[in-house]
Formats: C-alpha cells, sequence, structure tokens
C-alpha cells in the first residue's frame, strides 16, 4: 500500500457498515480518505475518532447520493480541496424489502438511483479527475453482491436488489473494457460479499429492525472488517494485475 500514501480515496456511505470500515483502513495506510453519506454528525464522529490516530486524514462531506447535483457539488469541493480523486469505492447501496409483484416504481427508482445511477456517475467523475490530473494508475472499486450472481430461491425481499447488482456485474466488465479501448491503466475491480454483519441487513426490515437482527444472529456472516481487507488486498497488486471480481461469503454461508 505503500504507492497510495497521501494519496486520495473517496468511498461513498462511508458513515457506518462496510464503507466506515474501508475509512477507517484505508486512513490507517496513510491515505487521504474522502467519506461520504447523508448523515453528516456519523462522519463527524469517525473523523473525530481517527484524528487521534496515526496514519492518514479523513475528510467528511454531506451527500445524498440520490440527488445528482449534491454528486457534481461533491466532486467540485474534492478537486478544490484535494486535486482530485485517485481511488473511488462504490460502496452505498440500499434494498428494500418488498417482492417484485408488491413493490413499488418508488422503491424501484430509489434503488436504481442510488445502487446504479450514483455508481456510474460517481465513477465517471472519478475517471475524469484521473485524466485531468495524467493519472493512469487509479482505481475503481465497486461493491456488488452474492446477489449479483445468483438468486435465492423464496427471498422475493432481495429480487429487486439482486436485479441492481447483476447491473453491476455488467457495468464492472463494461468500464474494464471501455477503459482498456481506451489504453488507460486504470483498474476496475468489484468485491461480491454474501452476508455481512452491517446495518444494512437491519435497515432492509425497515419497520422490523429486529427481524434483520435475527438474521444476523442466526446466519452465519463476514464481518464488515473481512471486505475492507479485501479492498486493500485489491488495491494493493502489482500495475499489471486488475482483480475484476471476487466472490466471498462465510464460510459456514448456506446459500
Amino acid at each position: 500500500m505503500h504507492r497510495w500514501s497521501g494519496r486520495v480515496a473517496l468511498v461513498t456511505g462511508a458513515s457506518e457498515g462496510i464503507g466506515e470500515a474501508i475509512s477507517r483502513l484505508l486512513v490507517k495506510h496513510d491515505m487521504k480518505v474522502v467519506g461520504c453519506a447523508r448523515n453528516l454528525d456519523k462522519l463527524k464522529a469517525i473523523d473525530g475518532e481517527l484524528k487521534k490516530e496515526e496514519g492518514g486524514s479523513f475528510f467528511p462531506i454531506q451527500c445524498d447520493l440520490t440527488q445528482r447535483d449534491q454528486i457534481y457539488a461533491m466532486f467540485e469541493k474534492i478537486k478544490t480541496h484535494h486535486g482530485g480523486v485517485d481511488v473511488c469505492i462504490n460502496n452505498a447501496g440500499m434494498a428494500y424489502p418488498s417482492s417484485l409483484l408488491d413493490g413499488t416504481p418508488e422503491e424501484w427508482q430509489k434503488s436504481l438511483d442510488l445502487n446504479v445511477i450514483a455508481l456510474c456517475l460517481c465513477t465517471k467523475l472519478s475517471v475524469q479527475q484521473m485524466k485531468e490530473r495524467g493519472v493512469d494508475d487509479g482505481h475503481i472499486i465497486l461493491l456488488n453482491s452474492m446477489g449479483g450472481h445468483r438468486l435465492i430461491q423464496g427471498s422475493n425481499y432481495l429480487h429487486f436488489y439482486a436485479g441492481t447488482k447483476h447491473m453491476v456485474k455488467a457495468l464492472t466488465e463494461g468500464y474494464r473494457d471501455e477503459l482498456r479501448q481506451k489504453n488507460s491503466k486504470i483498474r476496475v475491480s468489484a468485491l461480491s460479499p454474501g452476508l455481512v454483519e452491517s446495518e444494512f441487513v437491519v435497515r432492509l426490515f425497515g419497520d422490523d429492525p429486529d427481524k434483520g437482527r435475527k438474521v444476523l444472529q442466526t446466519t452465519p456472516c463476514l464481518k464488515r472488517e473481512d471486505v475492507a481487507e479485501l479492498v486493500v488486498m485489491v488495491m494493493q497488486q502489482p500495475p499489471n494485475v486488475q482483480i475484476h471480481d471476487i466472490l466471498v461469503r462465510d464460510t459456514d454461508q448456506v446459500k
């Protein structure tokens, strides 16, 4: 990770869960981490804790990634204060506990806006900032899901979410192909974890968070730090090695 020392990483959904774990670990590896989320208070609390530790630095930015004007404004702030993005980690995602036949257009649109459109826009703007500064060794990392590779029969409440993640699987290959066509050495990688012990599962069940907690208590799952360590592993590969996608789950996870 030495070559990333002092360089800028954007982590979306950084206020909790996997995004928080990634942010903390990259700061320990001496990176400048721009963490964005809607909850600025949580981001500031993380910043306060990280200031007491050795390593890089953490810069909170409040941003609702479903609002495109806020994404553009965030990238302008990054350019003004930090020069631009060297690593973009698209971590933010959401799901609604509705089956395909019971879901609403409003739920589908919000899921697409965050899981797909925001990911695409953050990736596009990150690559633009890299090119503007002549950065040709940048890295785009997309947090996909095992749900982007298979469906669990009977888990109706995850079907639309899995649909958005299947899009991320296709987008990963699309970005790799387009960058290769431009003879760019910017790398694109995806991580596809199974169940992870994080707030995502609790929020998934909305009005019944106890149901999400029960899932975490009764189902083998990865720690959020496990996924963060994989991000570092992907980033520290030599320039000629591009890890395309990692499918990872707890050893005891059944499906």
